[in-house]
């Protein structure tokens, strides 16, 4: 892959972020200071193309004109999918932008929605249906009804071994999922984040809902959106991507660095949240973002000890049963 098509791709990535208007400003930082970031490590100027995309709405047809093979110009399309759904469901501007680039990179519309549908069933997945929105935000302690019979809030219904095991194993499990070639399996990695923050509030006695797991992530300082972003960055811009035949070739070795990340944010979040229901909800956001940043320096050492049970981890997923994993994570 060469800089041109690193590049185009790179492009449609911050297009589809910004598809929705990326009203949520702490969302659009995020992703500006990944491009900042990612220009001083790279030959392309991200910060130039940050700003390209914001206010001059790149043609379509031109962006990809670099992407000349079908494994490219597929990546593409599957690597925007990820985009639009890692802060949930796809909206109609999203909709929209997925079907202009789909025209624009020629693939067949049924594989595309395909592709579409599977990502917005992984999203969706990331959370149980509720009733009326819970409360969001967390700088309140004010908390609600016991979601279990019989729990006491900030008392879990489950062990501290058995959720330390559970974060323990949500880690492993995302850090799999960023050595698979697939580029779908990297689509259910902040579902399973969601995931993890949803079961430990319940866990507590909270009520919750997409909104209060989404909330409680941002408050971190870990966009979902740049997240995301950031995955597909760190894998062109570290020349992780291969030959595009049956999939993305990557090498587990040269992986391994961005899956111990991936492992090292699923961990901290999960003892943060962990931290901040179990106290019912009463850390405010300094404190919550001081020892989110704790732990993942934390985590970032402890990874290599997990390597063999994530490299076991990865040979067991079926990419083709990513909505149940997410349900059952």
């Amino acid at each position: 892959m060469d800089t041109q098509q690193t590049k185009s791709i790179l492009t449609v990535a911050l297009m589809a972020a910004f598809a929705d208007g990326l009203k949520d400003e702490r969302e659009r930082e995020s992703v500006r200071k990944l491009a900042e970031a990612f220009g001083a490590e790279s030959s392309i100027d991200l910060p130039a193309l940050y700003r390209e995309v914001l206010l001059a709405r790149p043609d379509l047809a031109e962006v990809v004109k670099p992407l000349d093979t079908q494994g490219l110009r597929q990546y593409a399309y599957e690597m925007a999918v990820g985009v639009v759904n890692s802060d949930g469901s796809q909206n109609a501007a999203e909709a929209a932008f997925l079907t202009q680039l789909a025209a624009a990179l020629q693939l067949p519309t049924t594989a595309a929605e395909s592709v579409a549908q599977q990502a917005s069933a992984i999203a969706d997945a990331a959370v149980e249906p509720t009733g009326p929105d819970a409360p969001a935000g967390v700088t309140t302690a004010a908390a609600t009804p016991a979601a279990v019979a019989g729990t006491v809030l900030g008392k879990a219904n489950v062990s501290d071994a058995e959720m330390d095991k559970t974060i323990l194993n949500a880690s492993i499990t995302n850090a799999a999922l960023e050595l698979l070639p697939e580029s779908i399996a990297s689509m259910a990695i902040i579902p399973l984040q969601l995931r993890l923050v949803y079961r430990i509030g319940k866990a507590y006695g909270f009520e919750m809902d997409s909104s209060n797991a989404k909330d409680f992530i941002a408050t971190l300082g870990v966009g979902l959106t740049s997240q995301y972003v950031e995955q597909i960055g760190r894998k062109l811009l570290g020349g992780l991507l291969g030959g595009l035949g049956g999939g993305l070739g990557r090498s587990l070795g040269r992986q391994a660095a961005s899956s111990g990340l991936t492992f090292a944010t699923t961990y901290a979040i999960g003892r943060v949240a962990q931290r901040y229901y179990a106290g019912g909800r009463t850390l405010d956001a300094a404190t919550l973002k001081q020892a989110f940043a704790s732990l993942v320096a934390e985590a970032r050492g402890l990874a290599p000890q997990y390597q063999s049970r994530i490299e076991q981890a990865a040979q067991t997923i079926d990419t083709r049963k990513l909505v149940e994993m997410v349900r059952q994570g």
